[in-house]
């Protein structure tokens, strides 16, 4: 199990990541939303502003304050570095 850090000392299993997104499209703010609603949403932003929100297999949608750019990457350093195994 490969972990990706999110930012501020959270981390998210790279197997259970289905895609990193902006939060900047109303469909991904309604997706969000319904989440709260259902009890799935993790805000793992620690207060700052939300610069990706993070899908997982699970349903969940986590937030986060690092960039989409700079969590694919890691999550890709980290397939990459499992692939090797």
């Amino acid at each position: 199990m490969q972990l990706v850090n999110i930012g501020y000392g959270n981390v998210v299993s790279s197997e259970r990541i289905v895609a990193v997104v902006s939060p900047d499209a109303a469909p991904v703010k309604r997706m969000a939303a319904k989440a709260k609603e259902n009890g799935m949403l993790i805000d793992a932003s620690c207060g700052r502003k939300t610069r990706s929100v993070i899908v997982a297999d699970s349903g969940h949608v986590i937030l986060s304050a690092l960039p989409t750019e700079k969590i694919a990457g890691r999550a890709m350093e980290s397939e990459e570095e499992n692939d090797g195994i």
